[in-house]
């Protein structure tokens, strides 16, 4: 049963678009397994660059069927926006798969996600406002809509209703917002069934049957580690499980049937959005990481927050994933620093910490401890080979891996599909 998790190992943005795009061509199925529109991923074919923000990545590659499972959330408008893109360039979309089961995103889910982040001031958690946590909480709550629901208008228009008469409460008396029609909505959401409706498909019974049938699935998870709910910086944290476990639930795939964890880690550390960061850079090596590294948020359009690598958080990462492997992304940003720092241990109340803290307080109060190893000014790009690297590449390389607790398998030179080194087959 080859089924494999991809997700972040950091706080996102590692570069997964890329790792399960050279996955692609040798896998049947690419599944996205949680979050919206607010995680995006960049992939390089060629000449071509693809933004990529609710599909996955596995979209490109022809012989691949692309899947989203019942735990993401789905704004028809995004998706269709992203699809009509796809196949103005010429890639067929035609194959994907998309889960009954998925909520939607709605019209006033963005409206009181919007209004929600203005009226938290600086207390704000730094959302997308693209209504990716309230649909999230009417989920929870059982007022949200899923894509099977468009199908059936009358338990349609009652669950529009049930949401709506706590929502209007709140948009009208607290923030002082017009009420949402009912009906406006339900015509809103009817408007998009009979072309969603060819995707639509029971995906837990077809990627069961797949891996019974030996074929290869790859679950690709959107944000980070340090997003999941659970297990990340809350509250500063996306509104589903990014780590290995919500691969599970959110495709419906038990966990027995995986049999390998690839955690994505950049060779630096970046975050988008608000948070305690520690290892953050403030001063030209901050804004050179950002500048040759290209780190604007995909979606978002927002700078990243740059920083050196963080060991604590790569061990952490590993753990709460059961990580088998690492593809390290991004080395070549690091050409051409004479040292380079990395994060082994936190510094806490005077005292070295080893591991991530479980109190949000002393993660906040955490400064990193570097030890600084030798850089390298020789091009990486055209590496095809682990002894390709300069020494110092070689040896950054071979730290990280001791530092984090997993084999690093692959290494990115840079961001084209071929500027890959592939150490050990992740198949």
């Amino acid at each position: 049963m080859p089924a494999l998790v991809l997700l972040g190992a950091q706080w996102g943005d590692e570069g997964k678009g890329k790792a399960t795009d050279l996955l692609g061509g040798s896998v049947d199925y690419v599944v996205r397994y949680q979050g919206g529109n607010n995680a995006g991923h960049t992939v390089v074919v060629g000449d071509q660059k693809y933004a990529l923000h609710l599909l996955p990545s596995g979209i490109l590659s022809p012989d691949c069927t692309p899947v989203i499972g019942n735990g993401v959330v789905i704004d028809p408008s995004v998706l269709f926006s992203e699809l009509n893109g796809l196949n103005e360039r010429g890639v067929d979309t035609s194959k994907l798969l998309i889960s009954g089961n998925a909520h939607l995103i709605t019209s006033y889910n963005v409206s009181v996600d919007k209004v929600t982040e203005r009226f938290l001031g600086k207390r704000k958690i730094g959302t997308t406002g693209r209504g990716i946590g309230p649909t999230y909480a009417d989920k929870i709550n059982r007022v949200g809509i899923r894509i099977q629901d468009l199908y059936d208008e009358s338990i349609l228009t009652q669950k529009v209703e049930a949401a709506l008469d706590g929502k209007n409460q709140l948009l009208t008396k607290v923030f002082n917002r017009r009420a949402i029609e009912v009906g406006q909505v339900v015509e809103e959401l009817l408007s998009y069934a009979d072309r969603l409706k060819p995707y639509v498909s029971d995906t837990v019974l077809v990627l069961n049957q797949a891996l019974e049938a030996d074929k290869v699935v790859l679950f690709e998870g959107g944000q980070g580690t340090l997003l999941d709910i659970d297990h990340g910086t809350y509250p500063f944290v996306t509104s589903s499980n990014p780590t290995a476990g919500g691969a599970c639930t959110g495709a419906g795939v038990g966990p027995t049937k995986i049999s390998r964890v690839i955690g994505i880690l950049k060779a630096y550390t970046t975050r988008v959005g608000s948070g305690p960061f520690p290892t953050e850079l403030f001063d030209e090596d901050g804004e050179a990481l950002r500048r040759i590294g290209g780190e604007r948020g995909v979606t978002t359009g927002r700078d990243r927050r740059c920083g050196w690598f963080d060991a604590v958080i790569a061990r952490y990462a590993t753990r709460v994933n059961g990580l088998t492997d690492f593809f390290l992304t991004k080395l070549d940003v690091l050409t051409g620093w004479e040292q380079i720092p990395v994060c082994v241990a936190y510094e806490i109340d005077g005292k070295r910490v080893e591991e991530l803290p479980y109190s949000q307080t002393d993660f906040h109060h955490a400064k990193p401890v570097y030890e600084t190893l030798p850089g390298w000014s020789e091009d990486i790009t055209k590496a095809k080979s682990f002894s390709d690297l300069p020494k110092n590449a070689q040896n950054y390389v071979k730290a990280l891996e001791e530092m984090s607790g997993a084999p690093i398998s692959a290494i990115g030179v840079g961001p084209g599909r071929d500027e890959t080194i592939e150490i050990n087959s992740f198949l």
